[in-house]
């Protein structure tokens, strides 16, 4: 029997009892390795209103005294840092080193966290008029949700709990139900650091659990990441119900390679861009467009790196170059839009569609795929493939490059590698995306700056990390005091 993934509800760890549930995979062996049971609407209520009444208690409790529990919480990760890192692989299907990174990505927000006492602090402007002085300070929301997919199961709730929590808010978990091992051991180990009863919720749950927390009249706040079509509904109906939303989407991230671009350091930063974490991330270089002669110093080496990747499971001693994708259906989906830009003319440099692993027959496994000559109006080049793939144009100049990379609807990231601090410099101020790199494949910031997504990868106004984060998890409060010396009267007598 397999093992079941529960919630953690009012304080008590229980499977929900709703009437569906979900099959939990080891992507790379394609075997089931657990169940899922999903909360129904009363679940969902439960959990919302168990947060509801431990807020005032918690918002009440001074930062410092929050941020002790981070602390502890961080020494607890790191001390369980390759146990976590082992389900992360072993549910998701990266490599140990990808898993690594996706829990260290995340490690980071939560050590920002602990300096919540200095990061909540406010403002003061004293006699901003004769005798009155002028305060702002941050206050918490209340209840607050966290809808997460499956691709980082460690690093994007921890973009948003930790943050959160530190702020003085309770805290609603949604984890993607294709990933829900590692959600529930990060639950366990935060209330090992000794988290109050009912500031956490961990609600396991498909669509149904998310439409009825976003509509619940007692959530406050919801970060949400996902698809473009997903993070936009999220967006529209929870606004229209009265809550604050951060909501990142998809992306097409474009990779400029110039002419006088380091061969091997840029090889090695779109091997990494491109194929890491097999293509299943919102920062993934999925289009590379060489200029002038750049692509003919570029593509041989390129295409000889991915030829030559190693692809197998990820729960073995030897570690591959690459894992598998998440599930069947997303293998074949990838399959498929590879399949059709080849049917409308584009060519196949590099060809992983029918990529197997002998010890690992039914494994959801892609090899890595260049693919170059594709057009514009192709699902390739419009729409997030989410997976291995590397579409390739050539550009006659970083002009052209930089239209073609702002015709994208997508504004995550966008990179650049060159020796020309002119060139660079250009294309930092001309690219329309939130996030850009010089000289780096996956310009992702680090935790004290925010994730800033821009056009359809984003929607909201608030992103996540860094001060942003802080601002969507917490409302300002404006004081305005005037005192007056013994005697002086009432000021509407003056």
């Amino acid at each position: 029997m397999l093992p079941i993934c529960r919630s953690f509800i009012a304080g008590e760890w229980a499977a929900p009892t709703g009437a569906s549930s979900g099959t939990v995979f080891n992507p790379s062996l394609g075997e089931p390795i657990a169940t899922v049971p999903f909360a129904g609407p009363d679940e969902v209520d439960r959990a919302v209103k168990a947060a509801h009444e431990a807020f005032p208690a918690w918002a009440a409790t001074p930062p410092s005294e929050r941020a002790r529990i981070m602390f502890r919480y961080r020494d607890l990760i790191e001390r369980h840092y390759d146990e976590i890192a082992a389900l992360i692989s072993r549910e998701h299907g990266k490599t140990l080193a990808e898993s690594r990174g996706d829990l260290f990505r995340g490690l980071e927000v939560v050590e920002l966290a602990c300096g919540a006492p200095s990061l909540l602090m406010g403002e003061l402007l004293p006699n901003i008029a004769r005798g009155i002085d002028g305060e702002l300070t941050r206050h918490p929301l209340g209840v607050c949700v966290g809808i997460t997919p499956f691709n980082f199961p460690a690093m994007i709730p921890l973009w948003m709990f930790p943050l959160a929590l530190m702020a003085g808010n309770t805290f609603v978990f949604k984890p993607s139900e294709r990933v829900p091992l590692t959600a529930n051991r990060l639950t366990e180990l935060l209330l090992e650091a000794g988290l109050p009863k009912g500031v956490f919720q961990l609600v396991q749950g498909d669509r149904a659990a998310v439409e009825s927390l976003l509509v619940h009249p007692l959530v406050r706040a919801v970060s949400f990441v996902g698809s473009t079509p997903v993070a936009r509904q999220i967006h529209a109906t929870a606004t229209a119900h009265g809550k604050r939303v951060q909501a990142n989407g998809g992306a097409k991230n474009y990779v400029v390679v110039m002419p006088d671009a380091d061969v091997d350091k840029t090889v090695e930063a779109v091997m990494n861009a491109a194929f890491g974490c097999a293509g299943e991330r919102c920062m993934a270089g999925s289009g590379m467009i060489t200029v002038g002669d750049g692509g003919a110093k570029v593509l041989p080496a390129l295409k000889e790196a991915a030829s030559s990747m190693s692809i197998g499971r990820t729960d073995t001693h030897r570690q591959p170059d690459m894992g598998a994708v998440i599930t069947a259906a997303h293998r074949d989906r990838v399959r498929g839009l590879v399949d059709a830009g080849e049917r409308d003319g584009a060519s196949l440099l590099v060809d992983g569609r029918n990529t197997k692993v002998a010890d690992a027959p039914n494994g959801f496994y892609l090899g890595a795929t260049i693919v170059e000559n594709v057009k514009i109006e192709m699902a390739l080049v419009q729409e997030e493939v989410f997976g291995p793939v590397l579409n390739v144009m050539h550009m006659d100049d970083l002009d052209t490059a930089i239209e073609q990379a702002n015709a994208s609807s997508f504004g995550n990231g966008a990179a650049i590698f060159t020796r020309s601090g002119g060139a660079a410099r250009k294309f930092k101020h001309e690219v329309q995306s939130g996030m850009i790199g010089i000289n780096v494949g996956v310009p992702a910031p680090m935790a004290m700056f925010p994730f800033s997504g821009w056009n359809d990868s984003f929607f909201g106004d608030q992103h996540m990390q860094g001060r942003q984060g802080i601002y969507f998890f917490t409302q300002p409060k404006v004081a305005t005091s005037r005192w007056f010396a013994e005697g002086e009267g009432d000021i509407w007598k003056k």
